[in-house]
């Protein structure tokens, strides 16, 4: 478990189109087809990162409490599943389930959507606006595993709230700190 940062992509570049399987629906998902009318949140997790699993209950809770038409909240899978079968579709569907996730759960095969958008670990969030313009990346919370601070998503929320009463999101956006992402 290497800990990872995330990349601080540019501020307002363009989210890329995808079209991946949603292992919770068995259906194919695509970006401008689940978009929020005012933000979408776009998340790379996994199912056996110590990161992520110290973060699941939050983003839960979060897309519970924000996830709507105006809001849209979409998760991806990228890690290479023969190296790391507990990141497979299958086992995938299992964590969304247990997780309580009420958002697609997209599994990325190629790895080609994590490389467009430039995902470095997981977790990794992302959250655009209605034109699909980048308005915050980075970190969840300050909270780590082992590091006694309770995960409250409140990065995330601040960066939510602020697109949704349309002011500029004045705080310092850290990187996201998790496992790198399992390459082919």
């Amino acid at each position: 478990m290497a800990r990872t940062p995330s990349n601080m992509i540019l501020l307002g570049s363009k989210a890329p189109n995808f079209n991946l399987l949603d292992v919770t629906s068995n259906s194919t998902l695509s970006l401008f087809e689940s978009k929020g009318s005012i933000g979408t949140v776009i998340m790379f997790i996994c199912n056996h990162c110590p990161y992520v699993k110290h973060v699941n209950p939050t983003i839960s809770k979060l897309a519970k409490d924000y996830n709507s038409d105006e809001i849209k909240f979409i998760a991806i899978s990228s890690n290479d599943v023969v190296n790391y079968p507990d990141d497979s579709p299958e086992k995938m569907k299992i964590n969304a389930i247990d997780n309580d996730f009420n958002f697609p759960y997209l599994y990325d095969e190629t790895q080609d959507v994590a490389k467009s958008y430039d995902a470095a670990c997981t977790p990794d969030f992302y959250l655009y606006d209605s034109n699909l313009e980048l308005v915050y990346r980075g970190q969840l919370d300050d909270s780590r595993p082992g590091n006694d601070i309770e995960s409250d998503g409140s990065d995330m929320k601040n960066a939510i709230q602020c697109l949704i009463d349309g002011i500029e999101n004045k705080e310092l956006q850290k990187p996201s700190i998790g496992c790198n992402i399992k390459w082919k």
